[in-house]
């Protein structure tokens, strides 16, 4: 899972970033100019994978990991008809989703740069940006099409018609203010628009940036979409919680109110948005977890290990990961009845520990 970090300058995305990722990368960083991304990979916390370490003795235990991309920061120059730089589009464009720090702190030593803080109008210059960024897209390829329609063959313009009708259908709602995640797209739609990588399709978390004076009561911020949530977070405080070790940073989490560190619940809600869950593989080699979109066929799910196995599916081993550590091991598990063999439709259910049978 790869999610890109964006907002205007000095909303503290770096920040925040650095308090998803343990990290310490400069926050002045893109004041300069400078457009190379940040990035970090971190393990997706799942306390399960500790506790089937501690039945299998595995010779390593394997998370699974999301990338993120703290991007320079969006200038607003889209609303003038600048657009957002080529470079910046490609790393966003590649993101499953989108992660937006949208500025509610004040701090008088790092000016705003329309000078004031005002969440809302912040929110609606980067929404804006995202779908000039599409309607450039859509208005070219639209361009292409109706060009081409008239010249092609009766029996190669129906496919071409969709897709002029699908994307003018996109330009509507975009130019109506709405994201195309909004919008209920067909299974069909969605594979049609896949290889455009438009960014208002994308789900989007919403962070506000707080100070810590607003910790115990974050203000209200309406963002009414779907496919998207809203986290509050604190960048400071939790970049300097991300500093320190783990028993230090529970004291200091106490002492402020905070139950969950925000880099535990922004992954937490990006597999929601996502529709993500983690299956799991436990032996003596190895405690893994492999994160699949939910309603994953275990024929599919074999192929997040490796192509070979989904190729030569015979079964699945399946038991649930509850049932497992209720019964106290795999023997026992068996002898409960709680390990069963499932064939390539069975859904693969968050939690499940699988093992694959395969011939090739």
């Amino acid at each position: 899972m790869k999610i890109a970090i964006i907002g205007l300058a000095n909303s503290g995305k770096t920040t925040v970033f650095n308090a998803l990722t343990r990290g310490s990368a400069e926050t002045a960083a893109y004041s300069s100019g400078q457009m190379e991304p940040n990035l970090a990979t971190v393990k997706v916390p799942d306390a399960r994978l500790a506790v089937l370490a501690q039945m299998f003795k595995p010779r390593k235990v394997t998370y699974a990991d999301v990338q993120y991309v703290d991007v320079a920061g969006i200038s607003g120059a889209g609303r003038q008809g600048g657009g957002l730089p080529p470079a910046l589009l490609n790393y966003i464009g590649s993101a499953d989703a989108l992660l937006h720090v949208v500025r509610v702190f004040s701090d008088p030593g790092v000016p705003h740069p329309d000078g004031t803080v005002d969440p809302q109008r912040d929110i609606q210059t980067v929404d804006l940006e995202l779908s000039f960024s599409d309607l450039a897209i859509i208005e070219k390829r639209l361009n292409r099409l109706n060009a081409e329609i008239p010249k092609l063959p009766a029996k190669d313009k129906e496919l071409r018609v969709a897709e002029r009708d699908l994307l003018e259908r996109l330009k509507q709602a975009l130019e109506a203010d709405q994201p195309i995640r909004s919008l209920a797209l067909s299974d069909e739609e969605e594979r049609m628009i896949r290889g455009y990588q438009f960014l208002t399709a994308k789900p989007l978390l919403l962070v506000p940036n707080i100070g810590e004076d607003q910790l115990q009561a974050p203000p209200a911020i309406d963002y009414p979409f779907p496919r998207s949530a809203v986290v509050p977070v604190c960048g400071k405080i939790e970049a300097e919680l991300a500093q320190l070790d783990d028993a230090d940073a529970r004291s200091f989490m106490e002492d402020l109110g905070i139950t969950q560190p925000a880099r535990d619940l922004v992954i937490q809600r990006s597999y929601e948005l996502l529709g993500l869950i983690s299956f799991l593989t436990a032996g003596p080699d190895e405690v893994r977890a492999w994160t699949i979109k939910r309603q994953t066929p275990a024929v599919e799910a074999a192929g997040t290990i490796h192509s070979d196995i989904q190729r030569g599916f015979i079964r699945a081993e399946i038991v649930a990961y509850a049932d497992l550590i209720a019964a106290g091991s795999m023997a026992e598990a068996r002898k409960h009845g709680s390990v069963r063999m499932e064939g390539k439709s069975y859904i693969v259910q968050d939690g499940d520990i699988c093992h694959f049978l395969f011939n090739v």
